[in-house]
């Protein structure tokens, strides 16, 4: 047997009668052959590829072409997060920055001229991402939405929002299924153009979702046309996948979490 079928089939519970919450024995027999690691990415801008795939942000992104990506969805790890290997050097705040700024570089690359990234972040780390992004990308808004989940430790003003920063690789992109551009941002309408603040969409997730899927076909809807290639670098549950099956979109994901990868494989084939 092979290391990576060793690797693959490697029990993923503490306890092996215990499965993830969702996934069933039958799932894990179903999806585990399934699971595509680092080493199983090959393309190039001529051949990419779709797919999920066992990898950090970091090794998953090396990986990907330059210019190659029509929009990316990111919802990186706060640096609170425990035990997290990406993060390198210990969980100290320079040490989150820096790959941050790592990650972000390599999404800069990737990213076509005429594409966008959406980036997911808590109020904490917001004016943080706002600096990091002015040096790779134009900022064209900062959206709030209504997180119900937002982790808050105060004892007052409990917080329930949080912000995604939309960003650009250009002043050339698509919005809304128009081009915007030096000589067409002007013409858009006022009805055309939505509110930055997202209090419409409900702060609670469909069943084994992270997030509310309003949130993400919103995004797809408005920045990227039928067949274009999305990526999540930090997938979690699959949330963007799911969004992207359901509009015709073209996704790749990386997820360093195996429960969560094979959650992941479950709800994008069956949506």
């Amino acid at each position: 047997m092979s290391e990576t079928s060793k690797k693959v089939n490697t029990s993923l519970f503490n306890n092996p009668m215990e499965t993830f919450p969702g996934l069933t024995i039958n799932d894990l027999n179903r999806y585990l052959p399934a699971l595509r690691t680092i080493k199983d990415i090959d393309m190039d801008t001529q051949n990419m590829q779709e797919g999920m795939f066992l990898a950090n942000c970091l090794d998953g992104l090396r990986k990907i072409p330059d210019s190659s990506i029509d929009l990316i969805v990111a919802n990186p790890f706060n640096k609170e997060t425990e035990s997290n290997p990406e993060f390198g050097n210990g969980n100290t705040l320079q040490s989150y920055y820096q790959w941050n700024l790592s990650w972000v570089e390599e999404s800069q690359r990737v990213l076509k001229n005429s594409g966008s990234m959406y980036l997911f972040t808590s109020w904490e780390y917001s004016g943080m991402f706002q600096g990091l992004l002015s040096s790779y990308f134009h900022i064209q808004s900062r959206i709030t939405w209504r997180d119900k989940f937002a982790n808050s430790n105060k004892k007052f003003w409990k917080n329930e929002t949080a912000d995604i920063w939309f960003v650009t690789k250009s002043e050339e992109f698509l919005f809304k299924q128009q081009p915007v551009g030096i000589n067409t941002i002007n013409q858009l309408n006022n009805e055309e153009v939505e509110s930055n603040l997202w209090l419409d969409i409900p702060g609670i997730p469909e069943q084994w979702g992270r997030y509310p899927q309003k949130l993400f076909l919103r995004i797809i809807e408005a920045s990227s046309f039928k067949l274009n290639w999305i990526l999540d670098p930090f997938m979690s549950v699959g949330d963007v996948g799911v969004a992207c099956k359901e509009k015709g979109r073209r996704f790749i994901g990386f997820e360093t979490n195996k429960d969560n990868l094979l959650m992941s494989m479950k709800r994008v084939e069956n949506s």
